[in-house]
């Protein structure tokens, strides 16, 4: 309730957009446009939200929980698992559609324990042993973040490249304009500052920017990648 609480204090009190306020509550706009409409349904303003303690809140929003002894509906972990690999949806996000559908079912600590317990259970892993400073893992990321020009309003769309030691995960991020070559090498610069040494190994995915031609014998992708990487360089 708490985080729900200081979304509508954002949005309603403080006149925040949705995007700004999911970035200052880390959470999706998802979750905050759902969080905002169930307390727009309820009849809620700020107002009447300041007026309200957390158990309040929590029964205007949700209705009243179940009676001790009651059984709750479970959440089902297969669909979680599966809306989970969908562009900004989140485990807030689905619970908060899962209370839509099941008012008195899990609280959203539950309902996160009941899926993790699952994934546990079924989700396949590998193990890599990662020496550390052998290897710099490096990619952009799929989902592009936005950049607004102060001056104009203008919406940009950025790319961001991110590196990542394998022993450590300790991360650099930077937005670049583009993912031409160009600036793949100059983040790559970059990040080698930050990190203040070069790993052994750097293991690109195959993005455009580093490989010309999947192959399935990774030598030949890492010879393409440094030829582009040592050519551009170079030049």
């Amino acid at each position: 309730m708490r985080k729900t609480r200081e979304i509508l204090r954002l949005r309603w009190s403080l006149g925040k957009s949705t995007r700004q306020t999911a970035a200052a509550v880390g959470a999706s706009t998802g979750v905050v446009g759902k969080a905002t409409s169930r307390a727009e349904a309820a009849g809620l303003d700020w107002a009447a939200v300041e007026a309200l303690d957390d158990g309040q809140l929590e029964r205007r929003l949700y209705g009243e929980p179940a009676a001790p002894g009651s059984i709750r509906p479970e959440p089902d972990p297969r669909h979680i698992h599966q809306e989970l690999k969908k562009p900004g949806v989140t485990l807030e996000l689905l619970h908060l559609e899962y209370i839509e559908e099941h008012p008195s079912g899990l609280q959203y600590t539950a309902f996160t324990e009941r899926y993790r317990a699952w994934k546990k259970r079924h989700g396949l892993t590998m193990r890599q042993s990662q020496k550390a400073g052998e290897k710099m893992y490096i990619d952009f990321s799929g989902k592009k973040p936005q950049l607004v020009d102060r001056n104009t309003g203008e919406v940009i769309e950025v790319e961001l490249f991110v590196a990542a030691l394998g022993a450590s995960s300790y991360t650099y991020v930077e937005a670049t304009r583009t993912q031409a070559i160009a600036d793949w090498v100059l983040a790559h610069d970059h990040a080698v500052a930050y990190f203040g040494g070069v790993a052994e190994v750097w293991v690109p995915d195959c993005l455009k920017s580093a490989v010309t031609r999947a192959d399935r014998y990774e030598p030949d992708i890492q010879r393409t990648y440094w030829t582009r990487l040592a050519t551009t360089a170079r030049s």
